[in-house]
C-alpha cells in the first residue's frame, strides 16, 4: 500500500451511521473481561463508546486515536483520549491490558503496532483485538473495482487504506514479538447498514471518493451502490455487508524482557 490515506472522520456522522460498530464491538469487550482497577490502553478508541463502558466497570482507560474530531468526542465522553498514531506509541509497560476494536486494520504497519502494545503491556497483560479479517468486505469491494472500471480506470487506482489479516499472519506477527496467542478466530459477522452501501461508503471509504468532485462522487456512489445490490440488499430493502472479523486474545509472558 502506497501513500498516506485521505480518511478523515465527523463524530456526527460516525455516530449516526456508524454506531454499530462500537455496539458490535461488546463480545471482544466481553473476551478482553475488564476488571474494576486495571489499566487498559484503547487503541484505535473513536468517540469512546467502549472505553466509557470499561470506565463504567472500574478500569482506568486510555485512548488514542489519530483524529482529533473523534478524540474531542471521546473526551466528552470523560475518556482520558489523546491524539496518537498507534504506529508510533511511546507507551511504556503500565497497561494491564491493551485493547483495540475495529482499528487495526486500518494501519499500514501492523508490526509496529503489535510492538506498541508488547512495549505498553505490563508482563502478564493481555492483548485482546478484533478487526477486520481476510475477505472483509469484499462484497462492497468488487463494486468499488466495478464502478472505477467502468470509468476506465483500474480496479487499483486507488491503494486500499484497509489490511485485512487472516489467522497464520496474524498468529507470525504476534509470536515473533513474542506474545503467546490464547484465542485467534476468523468469522463472518453480517452486518447490517442502516445508512445502507452509500452512508457506509461516505464515513468509511474516504479514500475513494476524495478524487471525485460532488458531482461525480454522487454519480460514482450510484454506480457501487447498483454495482453491490445483488449481493449485499435483502429483499425487504435492507443492506447487511459481508462483515469477516479477526478477534484475537494474547498474552506478554510474566517472563518477557522489554
Amino acid at each position: 500500500m502506497k501513500g498516506e490515506s485521505r480518511q478523515s472522520w465527523d463524530a456526527f456522522s460516525y455516530a449516526s451511521c456508524a454506531r454499530f460498530v462500537s455496539e458490535l464491538g461488546m463480545p471482544v469487550v466481553e473476551l478482553l473481561a475488564p476488571k474494576a482497577g486495571e489499566r487498559i490502553l484503547d487503541v484505535g478508541c473513536g468517540d469512546g463508546f467502549l472505553a466509557q463502558r470499561m470506565q463504567l466497570a472500574g478500569c482506568e482507560v486510555v485512548g488514542i486515536d489519530t483524529s482529533r474530531e473523534l478524540v474531542a468526542a471521546a473526551r466528552a465522553r470523560g475518556v482520558d483520549a489523546r491524539v496518537m498514531n498507534a504506529e508510533a506509541m511511546t507507551f511504556g509497560p503500565e497497561f494491564d491490558a491493551v485493547f483495540s476494536n475495529a482499528a487495526l486494520h486500518w494501519m499500514r504497519r501492523q508490526d509496529r503496532v503489535i510492538d506498541g502494545a508488547w512495549r505498553a503491556v505490563k508482563p502478564g497483560g493481555r492483548f485482546v483485538v478484533e478487526c477486520g479479517g481476510k475477505g472483509n468486505i469484499d462484497g462492497i469491494l468488487n463494486g468499488l473495482k466495478k464502478a472505477f472500471a467502468r470509468r476506465g480506470l483500474e480496479p487499483d487506482v486507488v491503494p486500499s487504506p484497509w489490511h485485512f489479516a487472516d489467522v497464520p499472519e496474524m498468529r507470525q506477527r504476534l509470536e515473533a514479538r513474542g506474545f503467546v496467542v490464547q484465542e485467534i478466530a476468523l468469522f463472518g459477522r453480517p452486518t447490517p447498514l442502516p445508512a445502507g452501501v452509500e452512508g457506509w461508503l461516505s464515513v468509511f471509504a474516504h479514500d475513494f471518493l476524495a478524487s471525485f468532485d460532488a458531482e461525480n462522487r454522487k454519480d460514482f456512489l450510484d454506480d457501487v451502490t447498483e454495482y453491490c445490490r445483488p449481493a449485499l440488499m435483502k429483499p425487504d430493502g435492507s443492506w447487511v455487508a459481508d462483515y469477516v472479523r479477526l478477534r484475537f486474545s494474547a498474552i506478554k509472558p510474566v517472563t518477557a524482557d522489554d
